[in-house]
Order: structure tokens, then C-alpha cells, then sequence
């Protein structure tokens, strides 16, 4: 496959900046997360034998690149429309609830505008792996603490030839805590933290370079209150440090001091079938695209 040519609007941007657009393109899957994204209310325990299935559909327009904390000149746009598929089943080991789950995301990553001719990418990306464990479950209290390890596994589209794929070419590791308590009778919060470590992309870009990163952190803070028993509002707050990259040994100097919001509702329909409704975007961001517009939709069944 011949490289990727790039048009003189692109081309024009310093080296870093491009760096930037291949790996926002390569790690954009890395949300739930590289960093593990979770809805208010993901560690709310259900009864061992339960089943969930859940297909989540998100749309994020991105509006512009910075770098370093300084926006880069014209107008570059990145968009995506991801999918995933996600599995999980509760059971009882050894007097803990646990969950083992499986997540397969696919979709589409476009480019467009000034940064068009650097194209995108459709099909899989990399499958995740989770088993969330629950140390704490006191429902009488309503107080409930998990941890939960992830691995990504690099099976998602990927040629190095490509400045943007949905696959990362690589593992990666990481290490959630979550707790969820109750502060009234309808007022929840919820705390989660998560640190992700990564294994290396040997085969980065057309020169078929090293990429290596640094760990990856994340906090988040949400709340949900339940304005019925059926029908929660929920926002949240992300927060988005490290992960700086080097190529070749070189750091590129594009550590993640990122932050998000989000605001949404979920509603069972039934009892065993829930839609979940959030919107958000970016509020702060040094190095990446920035998410003008976020839209995500959650449909979950209960078996």
C-alpha cells in the first residue's frame, strides 16, 4: 500500500502535530475508555446468575487540534461514530461478586476539512476485556466498592500506512477502582479512578517506527439521582493526566492534561430493559482534537 499523501494544508503543520493526529486516530478507541470512561451508576451491583447485554452507540465531532496547549492553525476536524458490543455475567467467587465481561467496538473514524486527506478508518477495533470484582457490596448501607483490571487486546483494523486506524497495534493494561455510595435517599456519587499502562507499537506510521507511551490516568466524579425508580439524571466530570508519547525514542512531548463533562438521563423502559441518554464535551485539552460535540446512546438488557 503506497503512503498516504498529504495535501499542503496538512503538510504545513509542525511534526508534533502530526504525531498528534495519528495517534488520537489509533487510540480513539481507547474510550471505555486507554482511559476506561464509565456511566454513573457502572457499579451498582446486580445478583449473581444475572446477565447483561448492552450495545452502546457514540458520535463525537472533534473541531480542532492543539498541541502543546496551543491551538494549531486552519480548521481541523475529526469525526467518529463508534459501536460496542458489550457482555457481562455475575457470579459468585470465593464470596465476592464478579463480572467478567467481553467489549468489541467497531465503527468509523473520518478526518475532514483541512485535515481530510489524511482519510479514516471503518471496521473492528481492538477487543476489551474486563473482570470487575466487588470488595464492598453493602446494599443495606448502599455502599459498594469494586476493582476491575482491563485488557486490550490489538485485534482492531490497523496499517501503519494509515495516519488514522481504529486499532492501536499493541496491548495495553488497566486498573480501575470504583465506589458508589449513597448520600440521600435519591442522591448517588460516584468516584473512579484508573491508571492504564501500554505495551509498544512497533510498526507506527509509514517508517514503521517505536511507539511507546507513558501511563495513562484518569479520575472521575459523578452523581445520579433517581427522580423516580425507573428514571435517573446523571452528570459527570473526567479528568485526564500523562500518557506522554515517543517515537523512536524521542518524546514527543503531548502528555494528556485533558478535561470533560457530561450530562445525561437513564430510563427502564421495563424492568429488565434500560436507555441511557448523555451528551458532553471537552473543557480543557493540551494535546489532541478536541470534542466539540459528544452523543452518547446506551441500551441495556437484563437476562
Amino acid at each position: 500500500m503506497s503512503d498516504k499523501k498529504i495535501k499542503p494544508a496538512v503538510t504545513t503543520l509542525p511534526s508534533r502535530a502530526l504525531v498528534a493526529i495519528a495517534a488520537t486516530g489509533a487510540l480513539a478507541l481507547a474510550q471505555p475508555a486507554a482511559a476506561i470512561d464509565v456511566d454513573a451508576a457502572e457499579y451498582q451491583p446486580v445478583p449473581p446468575g444475572t446477565n447483561l447485554a448492552l450495545l452502546y452507540y457514540q458520535h463525537v465531532e472533534r473541531d480542532a487540534l492543539y498541541v502543546g496547549g496551543d491551538r494549531v492553525p486552519g480548521k481541523l476536524g475529526l469525526d467518529s461514530d463508534i459501536a460496542i458490543f458489550r457482555y457481562l455475567h455475575y457470579t459468585d467467587i470465593g464470596g465476592f461478586l464478579a463480572a467478567p465481561e467481553i467489549l468489541v467496538p467497531f465503527g468509523h473514524l473520518g478526518a475532514k476539512n483541512d485535515a481530510a486527506a489524511l482519510g479514516g478508518d471503518a471496521g473492528v477495533g481492538d477487543l476489551l476485556f474486563g473482570f470487575p470484582t466487588w470488595l464492598v457490596n453493602n446494599a443495606k448501607a448502599r455502599q459498594y466498592f469494586g476493582v476491575t483490571p482491563y485488557l486490550f487486546a490489538p485485534t482492531g483494523s490497523y496499517d501503519h500506512n494509515n495516519p488514522i486506524n481504529l486499532g492501536a497495534n499493541r496491548w495495553a493494561f488497566a486498573l480501575q477502582a470504583g465506589y458508589l455510595g449513597a448520600l440521600t435517599d435519591k442522591l448517588y456519587v460516584n468516584l473512579t479512578g484508573d491508571v492504564t499502562v501500554f505495551g509498544k507499537n512497533s510498526r507506527f506510521g509509514a517508517a514503521e517506527q517505536t511507539l511507546k507511551q507513558e501511563p495513562l490516568y484518569e479520575l472521575q466524579l459523578a452523581f445520579h439521582y433517581n427522580v423516580l425508580p425507573n428514571l435517573d439524571l446523571r452528570a459527570g466530570y473526567d479528568f485526564f493526566f500523562g500518557g506522554t508519547t515517543s517515537v523512536d525514542g524521542i518524546n514527543q512531548h503531548n502528555a494528556s492534561h485533558e478535561q470533560k463533562y457530561y450530562v445525561g438521563a437513564a430510563w427502564f423502559v421495563v424492568p429488565s430493559v434500560q436507555f441511557l441518554f448523555t451528551y458532553g464535551q471537552d473543557t480543557t485539552i493540551d494535546n489532541g482534537f478536541r470534542e466539540a460535540n459528544r452523543f452518547n446512546f446506551r441500551l441495556l438488557k437484563a437476562f
